[in-house]
């Protein structure tokens, strides 16, 4: 049994976003346990999830950005029995909620736009039953306070965490984690 998402992140909480092949070779490289995988398709799924776990990755798939698949809950199966992911990213409540049943970590994606984004945000996450809430962009301490005070799962920051600042603002403002593509912040 594979131990809560909660405290996966807090052992590892810088996580690396991986949305191409020169992030795929520099993740391989570094000391970041935890993949959020931006990338891939039908063809090639498999081989780069067996890779990040020959090297010792937590890997979780964005199920929205995958080639080759529509937004149907099959794709959370094909995860599950064709690859060694350790769970799915998704911006849609159906989809992480397959996630959950299919007993793969879970975490989903919220784009606050406006403040419509933001009061739909509780009510998603109570639909989908997330391990996890990511929101972007996670360069917003005053929102992700005000996120923290409304969900009762851990909040990743990502998306346009750009420094160390950035993680540090994200972290004290209550974000479990933060997640961003960029090489500098994953040696923090």
């Amino acid at each position: 049994m594979q131990e809560p998402m909660s405290r996966v992140l807090e052992d590892h909480p810088v996580v690396a976003s991986v949305k191409d092949e020169a992030d795929f070779r520099a993740v391989l490289r570094s000391d970041c346990a935890v993949v959020f995988l931006l990338y891939g398709s039908l063809m090639n799924l498999p081989e780069l999830v067996a890779t990040l776990k020959e090297h010792g990755k937590t890997v979780l798939v964005n199920v929205d950005l995958l080639e080759g698949f529509g937004g149907k809950e099959i794709v959370v199966t094909y995860v599950k029995e064709r690859t060694a992911a350790d769970g799915v990213l998704s911006s849609k409540a159906h989809m992480v909620r397959a996630a959950r049943e299919a007993g793969l970590f879970a975490v989903h994606r919220f784009f606050l736009i406006d403040s419509l984004s933001y009061r739909n945000l509780a009510r998603q996450v109570r639909l989908s039953k997330a391990d996890c809430v990511e929101i972007l962009p996670g360069c917003m301490p005053r929102v992700i306070g005000w996120v923290v005070g409304d969900i009762d799962v851990p909040l990743i920051a990502g998306g346009l965490v750009c420094d160390r600042d950035d993680v540090f603002a994200a972290l004290k403002a209550g974000a479990a984690a933060v997640a961003s593509s960029n090489h500098d912040v994953w040696a923090m």
